[in-house]
């Protein structure tokens, strides 16, 4: 594949990720407080609680860090378990009456989730870049940093990449440390039930 392809590719996918994982699922929250639909709201913060695995990987790559690729596959396959795995809150769901709200909410579950899948298939052949310094420095890999270095330059200007890859570390680090939480403590007492028994 040619690097100007891949180029055109790598920042198709960027603005997908803006419109499929911000913008709708903002708008989708906000019009479900407006509606005070509230499984649906539950979902919806959940999904923001496991997403910020997407923020915390474009301040890795801000910082210039390998780990950032490690990161990005794993927040791709995280979002749909994350949207799915709730029976409670799908039956709630599933339940309320049709309305626009919920055509709405269900396709882009529905889309976000394909989105999250073929992502993850379509980034596995960028781990590498994780792995090898060598591979981290080559145009392959270089090309997903792009994107971040420009929001760096629009937002952070008068940053260095090393503090700004430090804020990623930490929130990695706090990320870890609530899922860990999630796993150890609150999966083995409420089970696939989101609403605390």
């Amino acid at each position: 594949m040619s690097q100007d392809l891949l180029r055109s590719l790598v920042w198709m996918d960027y603005r997908l990720a803006v419109l499929f994982t911000v913008i709708f699922p903002l708008i989708l929250l906000i019009w479900a407080f407006v509606q005070q639909s509230e499984a649906i709201q539950r979902l919806l913060v959940i999904y923001w609680r496991v997403s910020s695995l997407l923020a915390i990987t474009v301040y890795l790559m801000m910082g210039g860090l390998p780990l950032s690729f490690i990161a990005s596959f794993l927040a791709r396959i995280l979002i749909p378990i994350g949207l799915w795995f709730w029976v409670d809150l799908n039956e709630e769901i599933h339940e309320q009456s049709a309305s626009k709200l919920k055509l709405s909410f269900t396709a882009w579950r529905w889309a976000v989730s394909i989105y999250s899948v073929l992502g993850a298939i379509a980034t596995i052949p960028f781990l590498q870049c994780a792995f090898s310094q060598a591979n981290f420095a080559s145009p392959f890999c270089q090309v997903w940093l792009e994107a971040p270095l420009g929001l760096k330059d629009a937002i952070h200007a008068g940053y260095k990449p090393g503090f700004l890859g430090f804020l990623g570390i930490v929130g990695l680090i706090i990320y870890v440390l609530y899922f860990g939480y999630f796993i150890l403590v609150r999966l083995a007492k409420q089970g696939r039930s989101a609403v605390e028994q």
